[in-house]
């Protein structure tokens, strides 16, 4: 056989190795030549089945496999439909041609299996991964407002039970190695290649295929097993949790998800399939969120991870050592981030008291992610302690990038810059976390503005993968690819914006907080505006949102603006939503933190209710 996509080897034991290799691609793709390729090889292992005593499903990649052809799904329209339905179903096809074979089929994971690639895996009757911490497995397909459709929602809620299966793809959760293992979707871990290769032969020679087919004995009556009566309850509310989850925003994606899910669970495995088919067409062919979502979160997502609008003259750059000035939420989340990239960290703050707290909040992210099974125990340890608290300026001696994170204020930052200037290298990369405050001008309270930028982070900084890189006036070509580097280096997806006063992210949230606030003060009831704001699309209720940030610190951003708009000749009209803003201050229910805002709290911060005064 001529195969493009996949080589394969049958040793003196009747074991056959299919190793999935694309000569043609950097990564394995469900393409048109690898369901020729892989239907070629079964039909040849069904042909010549004397003496097969079993098939072993790995790769040469470093990743297993990636998943679907995107370029194809993104291009297709509804005149389409006919055509991604055939190649949904073909691909089911041809899976169900390996799980039904007469032999053990065992999955060798020698690196991530997401999508597609997780789909594979689970049409095999037995998983084994490296347990190295880059593998993931998972379905992301969400997040491109899709669904698995090569068989993965039928599988995976044969496998796991609707909860848990459901839980992974309306989340698009990755999980490592140990998670998976720990969740069901693989059966075994192994140290190395060699290792995992093994204890797939050994599986082989003692396992019995009819014990692991999803259609088999112990799954033919899926609402009874393997869920069971105990977890009907539980199952009933899934559209209720989901309709929560999503705070009524069009969701089609997680819609179909669920509704797949639940549907095919009463059906036999070929009608289950075809119902999956039939939403994965739809939102391909129909939905207008998948394309938006696959041309954000697949294509500009990957042309900035490939260097867009990077400086091409500039050599590529590593960070050996990073300080952080300022130890509160912020600062304590970038120090997380850059420990978590396996840089040493130095976390400066007004006292060694306070900078230890900011050590701490790394040390109980690192614990949440251990119960997790997302680290483990030796490496939270090890995270935490590549962070050091300090309250001298000496520290940072050494650092190749320093981060401020202080409190929004000019003068207060360039104090410090001078202090971190007088003890850093010349050639250390100086940043601000600023959310509003012009870089330009902060530039001019240090010696070498050409190596200065804005860095701005989101909250909170471990969960958010979106960094801000702020150019000013002065900013060098040589700075800025660095700041690119190393928003690539702590996994952070970099986006480069102009110097301006709330540079770009913060003045559209801005906007929409604005007239939301606005909203109530003309008399829209406050429960419909943060309706209308979740049913947009939004993750947080404008006037929830604005209890968390604290009442002040748009009435501060907006004095700083007023007071620069003025200082240079330029007129300022301020926006009515602050005078809701100022009398709320006033009353005073300034926030969260304060246990009074827009809405009530009760002692432990937990949310009440809207303010009952609001209308008046």
């Amino acid at each position: 056989m001529q195969l493009r996509t996949m080589a394969f080897e049958r040793d003196a034991g009747g074991i056959v190795t299919l190793t999935l290799d694309d000569r043609e691609r950097r990564v394995n793709t469900m393409r048109t030549e690898f369901l020729d390729d892989f239907e070629s090889v079964l039909d040849a292992l069904r042909r010549d089945a004397e003496g097969l005593r079993g098939v072993i499903v790995t790769s040469a990649k470093s990743t297993f496999f990636a998943g679907g052809n995107v370029d194809e799904l993104f291009a297709a329209g509804r005149d389409d439909a006919a055509a991604i339905a055939e190649s949904s179903r073909r691909a089911k096809a041809v899976l169900r041609q390996l799980e039904t074979l007469d032999v053990p089929v065992a999955a060798a994971l020698n690196g991530s299996a997401l999508g597609g690639g997780l789909e594979i895996a689970l049409a095999c009757h037995f998983r084994v991964a490296l347990d190295n911490s880059t593998l993931r497995l998972g379905f992301p397909e969400v997040t491109l407002g899709l669904l698995p459709g090569a068989g993965g929602v039928v599988r995976s809620v044969r496998l796991l039970g609707l909860a848990a299966a459901l839980d992974l793809m309306l989340s698009g959760r990755q999980l490592n190695a140990r998670a998976a293992l720990a969740a069901g979707l693989v059966q075994d871990l192994a140290a190395n290649t060699a290792a995992m290769l093994d204890r797939c032969r050994r599986w082989i020679a003692e396992g019995r295929v009819e014990d692991a087919r999803l259609d088999e004995a112990g799954y033919a009556d899926p609402w009874l097993a393997p869920f069971g009566p105990a977890s009907m309850a539980e199952t009933m509310m899934l559209p209720s949790r989901l309709v929560k989850s999503i705070n009524g925003r069009p969701d089609t994606a997680r819609r179909s998800i669920l509704c797949a899910a639940l549907e095919s669970v009463q059906v036999d495995l070929d009608s289950a399939f075809l119902i999956e088919t039939r939403y994965f067409t739809e939102l391909v062919c129909a939905s207008q969120q998948a394309k938006n979502l696959i041309q954000s979160g697949f294509y500009d997502t990957r042309a900035i991870k490939a260097g867009l609008n990077r400086p091409a003259d500039v050599p590529q750059w590593r960070a050996t050592k990073v300080g952080v000035v300022g130890a509160g939420m912020m600062g304590a989340g970038i120090a997380y981030v850059c420990a978590a990239a396996g840089l040493p960290v130095v976390l400066k703050d007004v006292s060694a008291e306070k900078a230890a707290q900011g050590r701490d909040y790394s040390a109980r992210f690192a614990a949440k992610q251990v119960q997790r099974g997302e680290l483990s125990a030796e490496q939270a340890a090890g995270l935490v302690e590549r962070i050091r608290a300090t309250a001298s300026y000496d520290d940072l001696r050494g650092c190749d990038v320093v981060i401020e994170a202080v409190f929004e204020s000019a003068e207060l930052k360039r104090k410090v810059f001078a202090e971190v200037e007088a003890v850093v290298g010349p050639e250390a990369l100086l940043s601000s976390n600023t959310s509003s405050l012009p870089v330009t001008e902060l530039a001019g309270g240090v010696s070498r503005p050409a190596d200065f930028l804005g860095l701005h982070f989101f909250s909170p900084v471990p969960r958010m993968a979106l960094l801000e890189i702020v150019r000013g006036a002065e900013t060098s070509d040589e700075a800025l690819a660095r700041a690119i580097d190393f928003s690539m280096q702590i996994a952070k997806t970099p986006i480069i914006v102009n110097d301006s006063r709330g540079f770009f992210t913060s003045r559209v949230i801005a906007t929409f907080l604005y007239e939301a606030v606005a909203a109530v003060g003309e008399g829209v009831p406050a429960a419909l505006v943060e309706r209308a704001g979740l049913m947009a699309g939004y993750p947080a209720a404008p006037l929830s949102l604005l209890d968390d940030l604290t009442l002040t610190l748009p009435l501060q951003i907006a004095d700083e603006a007023r007071a620069a708009r003025e200082a240079a000749g330029r007129p300022y009209e301020e926006h009515p939503g602050l005078g809701v803003l100022r009398r709320m201050v006033a009353l005073p229910r300034h926030g969260r933190a304060a246990g009074a805002g827009f809405y009530d709290y009760a002692e432990d911060g937990s949310r009440l209710g809207l303010w009952s005064g609001l209308a008046q």
